[in-house]
């Protein structure tokens, strides 16, 4: 009976991993599900997230430091000859047999604000790293959106090509019954044979292009080897309001996480400034113990002698620093160097987010414009073509003027989707720099 129930188990579970697993063949993933399942399963992501976890835990320790310390120590010692009685600092001249038992604290009253400083700096690393976080997230964001569009536009090339191949198959069979009616010659029907091969060429190319982009997501996405999916058309058309500039750029320095980390990198650095000028300063310490033993030289037994051997101690520990080999003076100095390489860095940073933004503003104001004019030409090709065929069907056009037509209607036809998603890409990307989501 219990193995009935362990197999019938076994049996549901599989079962049910089954129908998982082909509800997430089936799924239609659009742009937002992708990013999504990214945020949580991509391994930059994932290394982001436990190195700002690791500065937490600095944070922790550097907190810690504010409170004593405990240590315990006991030994057990034998001595023969003269010497110092180890528990009742007797000078004697016999066997020893001596055990120690101690406990021992210390706790640091002042080290010129470094200990402070440290924990405000440990503080702002746990910032920075968060920063880097954001900055992670958004990186898998960006190649999520490139790589989601190249796939869209690799889509739309396939029901091209598709198409073309219907088309040119068509026009096959009808040089194919006039070549045999004698009303062309047969260089007219190798052409359309030519066409049609090309065209069988020209899809499986769009084809492999499609699965190479597929490969891509799906490696951003970290998904499990074998699994397919489909993705869902976009409803953006490319022709969103472009921005102005400059109200762009201002958005992205006060929102994207590079400028804020590059930002809290001075504090840090200032604070690092802080901690080196502490150690000009003397240490104050506050240390205290407690301990007792035995010693062989007493008549006492093992229990008495920890009673009558108790002791305590209290006292006060000033260390002042006088020369180090001007150690603290190359720390200050290295730690002002490290303010001025933080700001160049915010300033480079700056520098290339405003190229990233210029770059992306002009190529999405390019590309409305090339969308524009390249619709006219699709639209002007396909009725050229549509003319065309009709010209074939009634023998008043070659073959190779029907190939040109088509051809020309074809390129047309790429350069509108052309446009139209690298429209939508640079659109959505300057409403990301605005810090707003990324919709298609």
């Amino acid at each position: 009976m219990k193995k009935t129930i362990i197999i019938f188990l076994v049996l549901l579970g599989q079962f049910a991993h089954s129908q998982q697993t082909s509800s997430d063949m089936n799924k239609i993933w659009s742009l937002e599900d992708c990013i999504s399942y990214a945020l949580e399963h991509n391994i930059t992501v994932k290394q982001a997230i436990l190195e700002k976890n690791s500065t937490l835990q600095d944070y922790k320790a550097a907190k810690s430091s504010r409170l004593p310390n405990l240590s315990g120590s006991a030994s057990q010692n034998f001595t023969n000859g003269n010497s110092i009685d180890p528990i009742t600092s007797d000078f004697v001249s016999q066997q020893i047999n001596s055990t120690s038992l101690g406990l021992n604290t210390q706790v640091t009253l002042f080290q010129g604000n470094q200990i402070t400083n440290g924990i405000i700096q440990n503080k702002l690393l746990v910032d920075q790293y968060s920063f880097y976080e954001e900055q992670a997230k958004n990186n898998i964001i960006l190649s999520i959106t490139d790589s989601y569009i190249q796939l869209l536009y690799s889509k739309e090339n396939i029901t091209i090509a598709e198409n073309n191949l219907v088309a040119s198959q068509k026009e096959e069979e009808q040089a194919k019954a006039r070549l045999e009616a004698g009303s062309i010659a047969m260089k007219d029907y190798t052409d359309a044979q030519s066409n049609t091969a090309t065209n069988t060429y020209n899809l499986i190319t769009a084809k492999n292009d499609y699965a190479q982009q597929l490969l891509t997501l799906k490696q951003l996405l970290e998904l499990p080897i074998g699994t397919s999916f489909q993705i869902a058309d976009p409803t953006g058309t490319g022709e969103d309001l472009i921005p102005d500039l400059n109200q762009v750029y201002t958005q992205a320095v006060e929102n994207l996480p590079e400028i804020n980390a590059s930002k809290t990198n001075i504090s840090v650095s200032e604070k690092e400034l802080d901690i080196a000028k502490g150690g000009y300063l003397p240490t104050l310490s506050l240390t205290g113990s407690i301990g007792s033993g035995y010693t062989s030289t007493q008549d006492f037994v093992f229990a008495d002698q920890l009673d009558l051997n108790f002791n305590q101690r209290v006292g006060l520990s000033l260390n002042v620093p006088i020369f180090n080999r001007n150690r603290t003076k190359t720390e200050v100095e290295k730690a002002k160097i490290n303010i001025d390489i933080a700001q160049l860095k915010l300033a480079q940073e700056e520098k290339d987010l405003y190229q990233k933004i210029e770059t992306a503003w002009q190529n999405a104001t390019a590309a409305q414009s090339q969308m524009v004019a390249a619709d006219v030409a699709k639209n002007a090709a396909s009725e050229s073509y549509r003319l065309a065929q009709k010209q074939y069907e009634l023998g008043a056009l070659s073959t190779t003027d029907l190939v040109v037509s088509q051809n020309t209607y074809t390129n047309a036809h790429q350069n509108y989707i052309q446009a139209k998603y690298l429209s939508l890409l640079y659109t959505q990307l300057l409403q990301f720099y605005q810090g707003n989501d990324i919709k298609l």
